[in-house]
Parts: structure tokens; C-alpha cells; sequence
């Protein structure tokens, strides 16, 4: 990639993509990507030329962070930094989506809680659901449009929000979970893979399998991988897929089409339209329609 500095055109230093630039006031600049699947196998390894953060919205992928492979979809947050070495794949074909946020280093030297994203490589790990909705709202607010003193004090304030989220140098790549399970390093790395192998299925699934089926998708029995799914990731099945199901009714609800709630419920596998209110309420606190006007942007002109 070649060493551009922060505001510069990123659709000149990625893979092919549909996007939108949504701002770029000094020192940082935010846009959403739309990722168009021309082949499924492994991108070539790449130095990561910038910090940035990374935060999924809708689909799955494959990556490799500095040698280590795991799996990025809706609930997927990514800090890379200067040197990072990272490529992707797309097995699923899906098209994942995502907004990236990229920040000049001498913005973060003036952040006290950007210290360890300073001194340490990249890291990943997963958004909450409160973390996710500042997100999206973040996001609407920037394509109602914001003049760039605005812009610049909502990205500074998101930003800790996300650091005190996942503070850099308090955690190691695995979130902690991996450390409290004192297990053989080829069983971890077996219950990991299994794990990912189920948020592979959940994340492409459509959410019409049962947990029967999810099992024998990923060659376990439902016992077996209720248990080993918890202890790698810190949170049941049910919940995970509501993570996922929340977050796509989420990303619809963002579009300007204003599909039927009810239609939505039957899209995302609710059992009916009160229960995808109560469930998303459940997961960010507003029901669907009040979400709709927040998050849907002013028609363009």
C-alpha cells in the first residue's frame, strides 16, 4: 500500500469496493465501505499504513492480523496501527459493510487513553450492543451532515467511548476469555475454531437454523458447543444470534425504503413483529420505529 497520509482518497489503496466518504475534519477521516466479492481466497499480506479503527456493520469475512486468522462480521471491531501486517478473505461471498475511521497519530498522541494503541500492534475484538448503536447513530449524523468542529468533537467523543470499551494494553488479542480456562493450547485452539466455525454459520445462516442444525453444521453435538461457545466468547448462542439479528434489522432500518417492521420480523427469523420489538429493545434500549428515525439519514436532494 503506499504511505498516504489521513484524508487522502482510501479507494485508491483498497480492494474494490463501493463507498462513502462521510467526513474528514483535521487529523481523521470517516467513511463506509461496501465490499464488492471479486474472489473468495486470501488478499496478499499488507502493511497496514495508518490507525485505524474498524467497525463491522453487516456480512462475515476472514482475516489475518499479524499471522493470526480469525473471523470479522456485524459485531467485529478491528484497531490496526503502522506496521500491522493484514489480509482478508471472503469465503462467504457475502459483501460484508463496515465504517472505517482513520486518525493521524498526532491526534492520538494528545489522548491520554490512546497510549496503548500507540505502543502495541492491532487488536480485535467485539462491540457491546450500546457500543454499536453510538455507532450507527454516529453514522447518521454524519451523513445528515455535520460542519467539521462538529465532526471533529462527535469523533473525539466516540472515540473514548471505544477506548473504554477495549483498552488498549489492558487485554491481550483474546478479550481475556481464553486466559480465565486453564486448557492444553491444542484444545484451545480447537474450541476457538469451533466457535468461529458457528459464528461463521450463525453470521450466513439467514437465522433459520435451529441450534440442532448449527451443531451439525459445525460437526458437534448442541451440548458440546453450547459449552464451548460461552467459554471462547463470553456469551450463549441466543445471544449471540440476537446480537446478529438486531444488528441486521439495524442496518435495514438505516435504509431509506422504510420496509414494514413486520416484514422485517419475517425476514430476520422473529416469531412475530412484537417479537422483534421487544427483542431489540432488549438488546439497545428504543424500539424499531423510534431507531428508524434516528438512524435513517435526510433524502438527498
Amino acid at each position: 500500500m503506499p504511505a498516504e497520509g489521513v484524508g487522502s482518497d482510501p479507494r485508491r489503496r483498497t480492494t474494490p469496493a463501493r463507498w462513502r466518504v462521510l467526513g474528514h475534519p483535521e487529523g481523521m477521516l470517516i467513511y463506509q465501505v461496501r465490499c464488492i466479492v471479486e474472489h473468495h481466497g486470501w488478499t496478499e499480506p499488507a502493511a497496514v499504513d495508518r490507525h485505524k479503527v474498524i467497525l463491522g456493520r453487516s456480512g462475515a469475512y476472514r482475516l489475518r492480523l499479524n499471522g493470526r486468522v480469525e473471523l470479522s462480521d456485524a459485531t467485529s471491531v478491528l484497531l490496526t496501527r503502522p506496521g500491522d501486517e493484514l489480509a482478508v478473505a471472503h469465503p462467504f461471498g457475502c459483501g460484508d459493510s463496515y465504517t472505517c475511521l482513520e486518525i493521524d497519530p498526532t491526534v492520538l498522541a494528545d489522548r491520554p487513553d490512546a497510549v496503548g494503541w500507540l505502543d502495541r500492534g492491532g487488536w480485535s475484538g467485539t462491540s457491546d450492543a450500546g457500543l454499536d448503536l453510538a455507532h450507527r447513530l454516529l453514522v447518521a449524523e454524519f451523513r445528515r451532515g455535520l460542519d467539521g468542529f462538529e465532526m471533529s468533537e462527535r469523533l473525539h467523543r466516540f472515540l473514548t467511548r471505544l477506548l473504554r470499551h477495549n483498552p488498549l494494553g489492558a487485554d491481550d488479542a483474546d478479550g481475556g476469555v481464553d486466559r480465565a480456562v486453564r486448557r492444553r493450547p491444542a484444545t484451545l485452539a480447537a474450541h476457538r475454531r469451533l466457535a468461529d466455525r458457528a459464528r461463521e454459520v450463525l453470521a450466513n445462516s439467514g437465522f433459520t437454523l435451529g441450534l440442532d442444525e448449527v451443531a451439525r453444521e459445525v460437526g458437534s453435538s448442541s451440548h458440546h458447543l453450547s459449552r464451548v461457545f460461552h467459554r471462547m466468547t463470553g456469551s450463549s448462542l441466543t445471544a449471540y444470534r440476537n446480537r446478529l439479528r438486531v444488528r441486521a434489522v439495524l442496518d435495514t432500518l438505516a435504509e431509506p425504503d422504510g420496509r414494514p417492521l413486520g416484514a422485517l420480523a419475517t425476514d430476520y427469523g422473529f416469531a412475530d413483529q412484537a417479537h422483534l420489538t421487544r427483542v431489540v429493545r432488549e438488546q439497545v434500549g428504543h424500539p424499531p420505529a423510534r431507531l428508524r428515525r434516528l438512524l435513517t439519514p435526510v433524502p438527498e436532494r
